[in-house]
Formats: structure tokens, C-alpha cells, sequence
């Protein structure tokens, strides 16, 4: 019951996020409104989808509307933040979403992998595809390379947070210790990657 109830948290805090933050990449690539509310959408439900399927439910996106609504409740923010500011994806409050939706999201992959009984390795796969799978779906969608894949210190803020979820969890933590460490620790490796220009090193071929 208490996995349930801080999944369901999770997972709300995400949608609204993960939402907000692909509509603002939509709206500043001039898409229309349609387009806004599809890439904000698929931010919000690509990785959380991607988690059910690998874990054999049916998406709860397709399960109840509340989910869809949350993610309405982010586009919406979005929307109303570019009618404010001229590059809304660069503002801080879109900047504070990604990095909490990022959080909300490892957290939530994080417990529906350890429900279902996979793999220390399947804990972290769960967790980072949950919290990434969106993003890249839309940077697709916005005609771009994902940028998980790039230099960006992203994914492995996930990986970070996945690991220590599994970590706590086997190292008889209780899930509001498992919950509370694996959120924390995306937070913080995130704002600090934004806050400190973190970048991973790309792999150059020798042209000689």
C-alpha cells in the first residue's frame, strides 16, 4: 500500500513536469497548438508507456483519465508561461520541472521494477528508461537527436538514482528511505550538472 500511494506521487509530479517541459521545447520550435499538446504528452507518458510494456501491464495512461489530466495540467503551464516569457523551455521554473521531473520519474520506474521482482541491473534499466524514454521520444518528434544520447549530464543522473533506490532497498531500508535517497540523489546530480556545466566526453574517431 505505502509503494502504491508514493508511486502514485511519483508518477503525478513527473507527468505535470515532463509535460510542461515538452510543450515548452514545442512551443519554442513554433509548433501549433495540437503539436504543443502532443509533444508535451509524449514527454509526459513515452517513458512511463515504455516501463509498463517492459513490465507487462497495460499503461496507465490508458487506464484512467487523471493521469491524462495531469499531463494536461503541464502543457497548460506551459502555454501559459510562453504567453509570459519569450523562451519559456529556458526559464527556471521549466528548468526546476525537468530536473524534478526527472527525479519523480526514476523514483517511480525504481518501484514498479522492484514490484515486479526483476534484476538489480533491471532496477536501474526500469528506472532510467522511465525517467528518459519521454525525452527522447519528443527530441524525435522535434526533428533532433535525443539529447540522453549526446554529451548532457542526463540519463545518468537516472542511472545514479536508480542504483541507490536498489542500494537502500537491499541494504534494508524501508521505501520511504529507498524513495527518499533515489529522488534526492537524481535531484541534486541534475541541478548541479545544470548548475556546474557537467558534460559527458563524446567518443572521436581518429580521422587519420
Amino acid at each position: 500500500m505505502l509503494s502504491d500511494q508514493l508511486f502514485s506521487i511519483a508518477n503525478a509530479v513527473g507527468l505535470v513536469a515532463f509535460a510542461l517541459v515538452g510543450a515548452s521545447k514545442a512551443i519554442r520550435e513554433g509548433f501549433d497548438p495540437f503539436g504543443v499538446t502532443v509533444v508535451g504528452l509524449v514527454t509526459a507518458f513515452g517513458g512511463g508507456t515504455t516501463r509498463d510494456v517492459l513490465v507487462n501491464r497495460v499503461p496507465l495512461s490508458l487506464q484512467t483519465l487523471s493521469n491524462i489530466g495531469f499531463g494536461v495540467v503541464g502543457v497548460s503551464v506551459a502555454i501559459v508561461l510562453s504567453l509570459l516569457y519569450r523562451q519559456p523551455d529556458r526559464h527556471p521554473i521549466s528548468l526546476a520541472a525537468d530536473a524534478v521531473g526527472l527525479a519523480a520519474f526514476t523514483t517511480a520506474g525504481a518501484i514498479v521494477a522492484s514490484g515486479v521482482g526483476v534484476s538489480p541491473f533491471g532496477v536501474v534499466a526500469v528506472a532510467t528508461i522511465n525517467a528518459v524514454g519521454g525525452g527522447a521520444m519528443a527530441d524525435i518528434l522535434l526533428d533532433r537527436s535525443p539529447f540522453v544520447l549526446v554529451r548532457d549530464f542526463y540519463a545518468s543522473c537516472a542511472v545514479l538514482g536508480g542504483f541507490a533506490y536498489w542500494c537502500l532497498l537491499t541494504l534494508g531500508g524501508d521505501a520511504n528511505v529507498a524513495v527518499g535517497g533515489c529522488a534526492g540523489i537524481t535531484l541534486v546530480t541534475r541541478v548541479a550538472a545544470v548548475r556546474f556545466g557537467w558534460r559527458l566526453p563524446t567518443v572521436r574517431t581518429n580521422p587519420h
